[in-house]
């Protein structure tokens, strides 16, 4: 039987770390890296304050050649609008040898909603 979206999405996330924001919040102020794998438009619109940006479609072709991830072992925080692309993206992460890789729970929206530094 055919998987749909969600199936991939909850079975990614049965296999990542997962974190909430004020996690994420921590690991940022500890040197971490956020990346955000959404859309161009999305990022635009505002995204967390440093954060690298590189969307979903194109993460597995650009992450190894990208000059900030070229440590496989230095904690990444990624995210999206609200959680399942960036539970995509750290599977994906893990599975290309990242070690120290967290999806953030609730994505962009929650860490808006917290009142988090924002760009």
């Amino acid at each position: 039987m055919a998987k749909t979206a969600s199936d991939l999405v909850q079975a990614a996330k049965a296999s990542i770390q997962q974190i909430s924001v004020s996690q994420s919040q921590q690991m940022l102020d500890d040197d971490s890296i956020a990346l955000d794998v959404r859309e161009p438009e999305e990022f635009a619109k505002g995204h967390i304050a440093d954060a690298r940006h590189i969307p979903r479609g194109m993460l597995e072709f650009s992450i190894e050649t990208h000059p900030d991830f070229q440590d496989k072992t230095r904690p990444i925080v990624v995210y999206c609008k609200s959680g399942g692309r960036s539970a995509l993206a750290t599977a994906t992460l893990q599975q290309l040898g990242f070690t120290n890789v967290y999806s953030m729970i609730g994505g962009y929206d929650a860490w808006s909603a917290a009142s988090n530094d924002a760009d």
